[in-house]
């Protein structure tokens, strides 16, 4: 009886460790695909790749923020959309860290007269250096903090991750989009 008591506890003990030998090679196997594999599966590609896209489209210069969020970026892509039609015709950015899933940005473009409304979910209204009004929505549904504001017949959505929301505020959001409106004719005087 204790011999084949023993021998069940060992064969349940190999079965146990086999089990987990054969997890643990699979898992180590099957490793995740880097960002720059998998964003391009979705139709994302450089950011001056897509500009181009989006301004040989619509027959205008589309111009983008200077500056950046202050938190750190492994990856920038770009995306034109216009599979669906008109309507959905958006131009997106993309920034985003392999490391830091939260460190995450995104600039969306589109024309104004198919922009997208978002009145009702305004938190507040900050003054562009432009003149224009800025509406930040910060509501916890979204899972993201946005910035929307209107510049030369387009509607700009910034969107930054709320995990890093309390490093990137409304007024760094603010700040970013009036660095859009950067004098690039100042500079190349100086």
């Amino acid at each position: 009886m204790n011999k084949t008591f023993s021998l069940s506890l060992l064969l349940l003990g190999f079965f146990i460790f086999g089990t987990n030998t054969d997890r643990v090679n699979a898992n180590s196997s099957d490793s995740q695909k880097p960002l720059e594999d998998i964003f391009p599966e979705f139709g994302y590609k450089t950011i001056e790749s897509a500009l181009k896209d989006f301004e040989h489209h619509y027959h205008q210069k589309l111009k983008l923020p200077l500056r950046v969020p202050p938190i750190s970026f492994t990856h920038h892509f770009g995306r034109f959309s216009n599979v669906k039609g008109e309507m959905n015709d958006h131009f997106q950015v993309v920034m985003i860290s392999e490391e830091l899933p939260q460190n995450h940005f995104k600039i969306d473009v589109r024309t104004i007269q198919y922009k997208i409304p978002a009145e009702k979910y305004v938190s507040k209204v900050f003054k562009l250096k432009n003149g224009h009004d800025a509406s930040f929505i910060d509501n916890p549904n979204f899972g993201f903090k946005m910035l929307f504001f209107e510049r030369d017949n387009w509607q700009y959505m910034f969107s930054i991750d709320s995990d890093v929301s309390d490093v990137i505020t409304p007024e760094i959001l603010v700040q970013i989009a009036n660095s859009i409106d950067y004098d690039y004719a100042n500079e190349n005087m100086n």
